[in-house]
């Protein structure tokens, strides 16, 4: 069961090269080749945000309270409440990539 994205993306031509990225990498098998892409895509800053969304998923995963990962990276409640709450959601994507880490280790 797919869940809708939360995203809002107002602009049709925004949502296709969202769309558009995600089916090119998910016909990629080279984590290497993924990183120098995203290394070029997104500066510094960017996948420094990146990077803490998904330890943000990962600490939350281990029980990790809010406001624990506030102070660790830096991140607004507000923020850890949004991916907490996706995590909750009945078909949640965080999960089933989790999951998808937790069968591969």
């Amino acid at each position: 069961m797919r869940t809708k994205n939360t995203y809002s993306l107002e602009d049709e031509q925004d949502r296709d090269a969202i769309k558009e990225i995600c089916t090119i990498l998910s016909r990629i098998d080279d984590a290497d080749f993924i990183e120098d892409f995203f290394k070029c895509l997104f500066t510094s800053a960017e996948l420094k945000d990146f990077s803490n969304r998904w330890h943000l998923v990962k600490e939350l995963d281990a029980g990790t309270t809010q406001r624990e990962i506030s102070r660790k990276y830096g991140m607004s409640l507000c923020n850890i409440t949004r991916g907490s709450r996706e995590m909750k959601k009945e078909g949640s994507a965080f999960r089933k990539v989790l999951d998808m880490l937790k069968e591969s280790e």
